[in-house]
């Protein structure tokens, strides 16, 4: 078992330096995915498996091993890509697994937590209950190994390879998971059944692993309404749904949160009333979008990279035409759609004085100058350099969604080339992943004096898969700005 001595979890802006993370690297259950179950499982397509893991995420982990866990990846990669073909470094229970405690895969904690007689056994009857198993399929999971159950509970499929639960290919989106909230955890409430195993998994990790022992009085769950059973099931707005990628932590009192497709104001209402009982945070603002799929969570419509400068989609939130511009549409239609986007801020103990924000860039100029310090004017580069159709193309394949491995250090997709173009006129170096790795291992660039650098990806599956970098991770801990 990873140790738990020194263990800590604390994040309090978007683009401090990132110390720990929870990742899921792609299993075989991603690759069990068909055309006519991808969009129940909340998939646009089907994607291949090996090409993801093998050129995609495994440049991910390893960049994430050279910048948090640099001793077990440093001056290795020769050895490790020569053993490639069984990917034994990056696979759970494998002799030469990595085992990081900085980079920390969450399969490995599932399969800690099944040790225990204790909690394995009440998983597996809490699985088995919302799978609805019989009695037989029950006992056959009780006398699994801890290892083959917490692939099974993940991938859907038993050691012999029969498909025994449907998969969980969205659970590489460690973000939706939960939020580390300064050194608090909000765990979610997802909006769709197809999510609903994952969120389980993730409550019994949370509150059973050793690692986060001393944070158990720590962790938030959205509560539930007394009569949420009377609620049809079709009405999402009246449901309590929140998903972590709808939750930013941008400074130290001040939390973001969207309220769209998959996060309802109710459960946004509730949330806000505990942290601010809690003192968890002081400020909490709340931007709603669209229900749209193009839009999914908050994540894919802006994020942070530098204390003043965020990456956005501009096109939601632009400012009303004046009088001199209106033409006769605009009076003959409807000026105040249900969905327009709106900005919301709420202070603790001032729930009679919301304050509210014509465009996201005031949102975002107001917290980099009077929350983080930036003593110049606020920067703004927009998806496909502010260009139609770009603009559009590149915030559905996640040019808007980029993690931060510390300040002006970005991991994002190659194949958004409008939006690169944008962070190059800023000042930015873009380098492919696999040229930074190269330039690591022959010790011609090290990761402390990075500065101002986009690391790109290839793409060509996990973009089709709906969800960048900052989706593919759960920040457990981040230095202080």
């Amino acid at each position: 078992m990873l140790q738990k001595d020194t263990f800590q979890i604390q994040v309090s802006s978007e683009i401090g330096d990132l110390r720990r993370i929870l990742i899921h690297s792609p299993d075989k259950g991603l690759g069990k995915v068909i055309p006519s179950k991808a969009q129940d499982w909340l998939f646009e397509d089907i994607v291949h498996l090996e090409t993801i893991r093998k050129k995609e995420y495994d440049l991910y982990v390893k960049v994430l091993l050279y910048f948090l866990d640099p001793s077990l990846i440093q001056g290795k990669i020769q050895e490790i890509d020569a053993k490639n073909s069984m990917r034994q470094f990056y696979k759970p229970n494998q002799p030469d697994f990595y085992a990081s405690e900085k980079v920390i895969e969450l399969e490995v904690l599932l399969k800690e937590i099944l040790d225990e007689q204790s909690v394995r056994q009440q998983l597996i009857a809490a699985v088995c209950a919302t799978e609805n198993c019989n009695y037989q399929q029950q006992q056959l999971l009780m006398v699994l190994p801890s290892a083959d159950l917490a692939t099974l509970f993940i991938s859907g499929t038993l050691p012999d390879g029969k498909i025994f639960f449907a998969p969980l290919p969205n659970l590489i989106f460690t973000r939706d998971l939960g939020t580390t909230i300064n050194n608090y955890i909000l765990l979610n409430k997802p909006a769709r059944k197809a999510r609903s195993r994952e969120a389980l998994l993730c409550k019994y990790i949370f509150f059973n692993h050793p690692f986060f022992e001393a944070y158990r009085q720590n962790i938030i769950e959205v509560p539930q309404t007394d009569e949420h059973f009377l609620i049809p099931e079709g009405e999402i707005d009246q449901q309590n749904t929140l998903e972590g990628g709808d939750v930013m932590m941008v400074s130290n009192n001040h939390l973001l949160m969207g309220c769209g497709e998959r996060t309802t104001p109710l459960a946004a209402s509730n949330v806000i009333k505990l942290l601010f009982e809690k003192n968890v945070v002081q400020k909490v603002t709340v931007i709603k979008i669209p229900h749209k799929r193009d839009f999914m969570h908050l994540d894919t419509v802006f994020t942070q990279v530098k204390k003043g400068l965020w990456v956005l989609l501009s096109s939601l939130f632009n400012p009303q035409q004046n009088d001199q511009e209106l033409q006769p549409i605009n009076y003959l239609t409807e000026t105040k759609k249900p969905d327009q986007p709106e900005i919301i801020q709420f202070e603790n103990g001032k729930f009679d004085r919301p304050k509210r924000f014509e465009r996201l860039e005031d949102l975002l100029s107001e917290i980099s100058e009077k929350e983080l310090g930036f003593t110049e004017k606020t920067q703004f580069i927009y998806s496909g350099n502010n260009v139609f159709p770009y603009d559009s193309r590149e915030q559905w394949t996640d040019g808007c969604n980029l993690l931060a491995l510390k300040e002006g250090v970005v991991l994002a997709y190659d194949r958004n080339d409008k939006t690169l173009d944008a962070f190059k006129e800023q000042g930015f170096t873009v380098i492919k992943a696999a040229d930074l790795l190269k330039k690591l291992e022959r010790n011609e660039l090290k990761t402390e004096n990075i500065s101002n650098t986009i690391i790109t990806f290839p793409s060509a599956e996990l973009s089709r898969a709906r969800g960048g970098f900052h989706c593919m991770s759960m920040p457990l801990f981040r230095s202080e700005l």
